[in-house]
């Protein structure tokens, strides 16, 4: 596939998001269970990929935008069946059904960052540091220092595991979305017969036959 029979549909920005966001989402994944500040980097760096995405999606070029990918139910429902039938439709850019996968994974990545996040901030750490510690705080001052500090410990310790299984859960919901994405991927280059992987690198893909 020469670049002279292609077009470019994804650009930079697309381009860049999407393989810093494949290192970082892997970092953050494999750094989950280990001590030290490098799980805390990598999910702060999602985080600005995520909102740097949210903006591309509006002012970014023709394909980069949600209003290029986003389907209602009734398109989402032809391309489905266009699969079924073997001879699917061509789009130019996300086709529907790699739409709604590009918003659930938004959407996960999301959810993985808050709930860090959070759990980040019952350990006195982050942004959410100052709020987990007012939630904690006793309701009453009763006079009693020590039962107030075991208070304390127990409504955080309990806070602390709360975020953190919510986090666990959701990075693993995370991840089986990336598993489906690349089959997804790898199921549409062999139907269409063009390889979305190369195109996700070069920003280039056939026109194809005509678009729905």
């Amino acid at each position: 596939m020469s670049s002279g029979e292609c077009v470019k549909v994804w650009d930079v920005g697309v381009r860049l998001f999407h393989w810093s966001l494949v290192a970082l989402f892997a970092l953050a994944y494999a750094s989950g269970e280990l001590e030290g500040s490098v799980h805390a980097a990598a999910g702060y760096a999602v985080l600005a990929l995520l909102a740097f995405r949210v903006v591309w999606g509006v002012v970014g070029s023709r394909h980069a935008r949600f209003a290029d990918f986003v389907y209602g139910p009734a398109a989402t429902w032809r391309y489905a069946k266009s699969l079924l039938s073997g001879a699917p439709q061509n789009y130019a850019g996300h086709n529907p059904l790699g739409g709604w996968m590009i918003l659930a994974l938004l959407l996960s990545l999301a959810g993985v960052c808050w709930t860090g996040l959070e759990a980040y901030g019952t350990q006195g750490h982050g942004p959410l540091a100052a709020a987990s510690a007012a939630l904690v705080a006793p309701a009453l001052a009763n006079g009693d220092e020590s039962r107030d500090r075991h208070a304390r410990k127990s409504r955080k310790a309990k806070g602390d595991e709360f975020w953190e299984d919510v986090h666990e859960a959701l990075s693993h919901l995370a991840l089986l979305l990336v598993f489906l994405h690349i089959t997804g991927a790898l199921a549409a280059s062999a139907l269409h017969r063009e390889n979305l992987v190369k195109a996700m690198i070069t920003g280039y893909k056939r026109p194809g036959g005509p678009q729905p």
